[in-house]
């Protein structure tokens, strides 16, 4: 049988990460309208960079998506229609919309020859769970799903046979939202700043503490009691892990069953209630979600597009990620097994720890990140960008620190390369030992062919040259 690669989606923040992702790989990317999508801050794209982009893209022959997918209060209804006819015009590939008003007001117009037929994606703010619901919405007269993330691999194709002539989507890569597909009150509740309408502040990456509590006999409500000083968190971790069931298949420990009170650093004295199952407490830091190792069941299943998040992640990231994906996509389709080293690569990616979410059912504490609410890059750390190339000497534009004597990894869509920084000059041509971090500019010798490269810092350089 042979198989029909999926698209590669990769997310743009700017036009040079939508560049990256088409020369690393990628099929399509997805790019914020100003307003209208959830990612509203760090969003490089405007009206004429929307244009640009899509102009791009179709003279290299890949796809353009823009998103438009926030759950508009009464406002922003009224100053859709306006806003979202300049950017139909443009004809991109499609429209990344969640809302069912929104949807219908345009396919009104659409229907009526007002507006270009641009196809209509189902965001996965829509939660769509069922084959039900994806039969609903191509009445509609929408032409893809991106499935949610609550989904497992046999649900999504249950999907995929009952909808064989729906194109599916599904995330497989990148940051974890611990509400149902990105429907998060945290952030307003806290800032006044909505989820929903694209300002997230990621409140659920704050750190926390927890405090047990005692019942008020007066009121019946929750108090706080305060914890003992000398709190060991590993230890109470090793016991809790030794007494508490992850799955339901033990004793459950009766502590399970008491109200905890959580307590942001920030807002010390604000208590807010908690309760755990008996599958965890899910709520807060989620690790990332890594699913390269599903590719080849996703590609066989015949799902049509598989989706990365981050479009307020580095140039780096889209970079790394589409090459790794795509060879992924391409291995699937050859038939050749699964690399592992997949998996390693994308261990040089800043991340919160990785899981593969609900796609494939896990214990409990497979899910969030208990340790920290930053990301963190466990293999190699992205060190700087080749801007050009002159007489065997590249200028990097450095953004962390390196210095001779480091591996470094030349990441370029020719290939990569592992290589020992033997010198390196300063502008002027000096010979320098350490290049601080961003922004600097030093010179590291290095061929013609990996103009416009990318350099990471490999942690364990004598495991990443021997496997080079």
């Amino acid at each position: 049988m042979t198989l029909k690669a999926p698209e590669l989606l990769l997310p743009a923040g700017s036009l040079d990460k939508m560049r990256a992702a088409y020369d690393f790989g990628a099929d399509a990317i997805y790019a914020g309208q100003p307003r209208y999508s959830l990612r509203a801050r760090n969003n490089e794209f405007r009206l004429e960079q929307i244009g640009q982009g899509i102009t791009e893209a179709h003279a290299r022959g890949k796809k353009f998506f823009v998103t438009s997918n926030l759950l508009p209060h009464n406002d922003k209804v009224r100053t859709y229609l306006r806003d979202i006819e300049p950017v139909i015009q443009m004809k991109p590939d499609g429209l990344i919309m969640a809302d069912p008003g929104l949807i219908m007001m345009v396919r009104e117009r659409m229907d009526t020859g007002n507006y270009p037929d641009v196809p209509i994606h189902l965001s996965v703010q829509a939660n769509t769970v069922n084959y039900m619901a994806v039969k609903f919405w191509q009445k509609v007269g929408v032409t893809r799903i991106i499935l949610s993330r609550e989904l497992s691999l046999d649900e999504i194709e249950k999907i995929r046979q009952e909808c064989p002539d729906m194109e599916l989507e599904v995330f497989v890569h990148g940051a974890l939202c611990i509400a149902y597909s990105g429907r998060c009150l945290l952030s307003g509740y806290f800032n006044r700043r909505d989820p929903n309408q694209g300002t997230c502040t990621n409140a659920c990456r704050w750190s926390y503490s927890t405090t047990p509590t005692a019942v008020d006999p007066n009121t019946g409500e929750a108090m706080a009691v305060p914890m003992d000083k000398g709190f060991d968190f590993a230890k109470a971790q090793q016991e809790a892990e030794s007494s508490f069931s992850a799955c339901g298949d033990g004793q459950r420990h009766t502590a399970a069953d008491q109200v905890y009170l959580l307590e942001e650093a920030g807002r010390p004295g604000q208590f807010m209630p908690i309760m755990e199952d008996e599958h965890g407490t899910y709520i807060l830091n989620s690790k990332d979600l890594r699913a390269v190792e599903y590719v080849e069941r996703l590609t066989k299943i015949g799902v049509d597009s598989l989706k990365i998040e981050g479009r307020t992640k580095s140039l780096y990231y889209v970079s790394r990620t589409a090459q790794v994906y795509r060879r992924a996509i391409d291995d699937a389709v050859a038939g050749r097994p699964f690399n592992p080293g997949l998996i390693t690569e994308l261990e040089g990616l800043a991340n919160r720890g990785y899981t593969t979410g609900l796609l494939d059912r896990r214990p409990a504490n497979d899910y969030q990140n208990y340790e920290t609410g930053h990301s963190v890059a466990h293999r190699s750390q992205f060190v700087g960008e080749v801007r050009q190339v002159e007489d065997g000497w590249a200028e990097v534009e450095t953004k962390n620190r390196f210095a001779v004597g480091d591996t470094l990894e030349v990441i370029h869509p020719s290939g990569n390369q592992m290589l020992k920084l033997e010198q390196m000059r300063n502008t002027e041509g000096q010979a320098i030992e350490v290049a601080q971090g961003n922004p600097v500019k030093v010179r590291i010798p290095l061929e013609a062919r990996f103009a416009g490269a990318l350099l990471a810092r490999v942690f364990d350089a004598d495991t990443a040259v021997a496997a080079a």
